[in-house]
């Protein structure tokens, strides 16, 4: 399994970097995608790695990630692992609610910009997605960027259900053309993960709490770093919801394949493709 060459976006901190490190430590070619120069540069310096720069605040940074992504002449594993919980509502340059835009949107884009390479090289596509999804979401395609009733749990939960049902869809969709996909749940793991936020969820990431109730960046890649190594259809099933390496509790809606299908439609025609 050594060699392959591993796209890890979100990798400047937290469970990006620690998977990065430990794939690196194992023979894989990393490709490493942060938001920050200097945390990106860092980690790409530690472990002699490449690395590109894009704010997924930008789609335009998408679009050019994809472009410089291209050159790779396979992609063996797609880690869509940038994202986090924001705090009050406010848009993007595109225009966008930005939870949703860092979170569903901009992987949405650079997945499907990348979709021919990723068939080719039957490859597997891994989306971070967080239990959040049953606790917080009330998804409404109706007004998907909560111009009513935003809270940022609200809509962070909303995100981690559109990974869900946007991994479905691209099981459905690219399968049979040799691609595997799963989303799942690292925990709830002590990184910087709620920074920005506004959230109650900034109490444990923020403080003296995290250390009796969240697990370690190396804790939290368990999954992630099972799913990456393991062969689909043989230790996991591709399309599905993986927690704690099983299949895990989603909420009752990501069963609607119309839904999956209209939400595609929607984040398709969203972002121009």
């Amino acid at each position: 399994m050594s060699g392959r060459t591993i796209i890890i976006t979100g990798a400047s901190d937290g469970i990006g970097a620690q998977a990065a490190r430990q794939l690196v430590a194992s023979g894989e070619h990393v490709v490493l995608v942060g938001r920050s120069p200097e945390k990106t540069r860092a980690v790409a310096a530690e472990l002699g790695a490449p690395y590109h720069l894009a704010d997924f605040t930008r789609l335009d940074d998408v679009r050019a990630l994809a472009s410089a992504l291209g050159a790779y002449a396979r992609i063996d594993v797609l880690m869509n692992n940038a994202g986090g919980v924001m705090g009050p509502r406010e848009t993007t340059t595109d225009g966008f609610e930005k939870t949703l835009q860092v979170n569903h949107l901009a992987p949405f884009l650079l997945t499907n910009l990348l979709i021919d390479r990723l068939t080719a090289s039957r490859s597997v596509v891994l989306n971070t997605s967080s239990a959040a999804n049953q606790v917080f979401s009330r998804l409404d395609l109706t007004d998907l960027e909560l111009t009513r009733g935003y809270t940022p749990n609200r809509a962070y939960g909303n995100a981690k259900l559109a990974n869900i049902l946007f991994t479905r869809e691209l099981h459905r969709r690219y399968h049979p053309q040799g691609l595997s996909t799963a989303a799942f749940h690292p925990g709830t793991v002590a990184t910087n993960f709620a920074s920005e936020s506004s959230s109650l969820m900034r109490l444990i990431y923020r403080t003296p709490l995290r250390h009796l109730l969240l697990i370690t960046p190396q804790q939290g890649t368990d999954t992630m770093l099972w799913l990456a190594n393991g062969t689909p259809g043989v230790d996991w099933q591709p399309g599905q919801y993986y927690d704690r390496r099983n299949i895990g509790m989603v909420h009752p809606i990501a069963d609607n394949p119309v839904l999956t299908q209209m939400l595609w439609d929607q984040s398709a025609q969203m972002v121009g493709l």
